[in-house]
């Protein structure tokens, strides 16, 4: 039987969401306070985390924070919020996945065990995502471009906003291979393969040293970006719409 802590200050709803999943056969520990909330999650180590945003106390993003460097789960944040400032953190920070509010019951039960899926095919997915190492340097697309983001294969040109962009040859093939790929979230291992042609050995940061460059570079703000995102624990991924 899978495990969710449930942590919401809404009492009606923390109790309403709690039958609601028992009734689907999880186990639910609940947590009202966020003063609590992170012993709690660390202690009962959940297959998956419910988190509300705005929480008494302790803040969900700090909450998120303080447990992602000591947990497995899989971090879902409820939020009343449509700010994608908010997502973006805690994307950040290590959330796995947003649903807003008001809350739809199945809606959410459906992305919880799509999560629950997504963990448990993992390693399969990883060992995919090294065998198509090659294909985007054999695709036939030359050019590719995103809002003001205009970037030119052949010629490994750059312009942003119609201003030219210097971009190395290695920084145009990662910013190239993250464009290439919108809105999925690439790992280090598949950069790393991809663009360097060698395994990733765990501790090589050659790729954030080059993520940190291109955030410079394009306009994205090095502290809070929006443009390429850190999805904690899993990679980068380039958000389409913010160009």
């Amino acid at each position: 039987m899978k495990k969710i802590v449930l942590v919401e200050d809404d009492l009606k709803l923390c109790e309403l969401l709690a039958n609601y999943f028992r009734q689907q056969q999880f186990e639910v520990v609940t947590v009202s306070d966020g003063h609590l909330a992170t012993d709690t999650i660390i202690q009962h180590q959940p297959d998956l985390v419910v988190l509300d945003l705005m929480l008494p106390g302790v803040d969900g993003l700090t909450i998120c924070r303080n447990v992602r460097p000591m947990i497995n789960s899989k971090i879902l944040i409820l939020t009343a919020s449509d700010d994608d400032i908010d997502h973006v953190a805690g994307l950040e920070i290590g959330a796995d996945d947003f649903v807003n509010k008001p809350i739809k019951p199945r809606v959410l039960l459906a992305r919880i065990r799509m999560l629950l899926r997504r963990g448990e095919e993992e390693p399969v997915a990883a060992a995919d995502n090294s065998s198509v190492v090659g294909n985007l340097s054999e695709s036939t697309a030359t050019e590719c471009s995103h809002g003001g983001l205009d970037l030119n294969c052949l010629r490994k040109s750059c312009s942003l906003d119609d201003e030219t962009i210097c971009l190395t040859d290695s920084e145009f093939d990662l910013l190239w291979l993250l464009a290439c790929r919108p809105d999925e979230v690439l790992s280090r291992e598949f950069l790393v393969k991809s663009t360097r042609g060698i395994e990733y050995d765990g501790l090589d940061r050659t790729i954030d040293n080059k993520i940190v460059s291109l955030r410079k570079k394009l306009k994205d703000n090095p502290t809070l970006p929006r443009k390429i995102i850190t999805v904690r624990g899993k990679g980068y991924l380039f958000v389409p719409d913010r160009w």
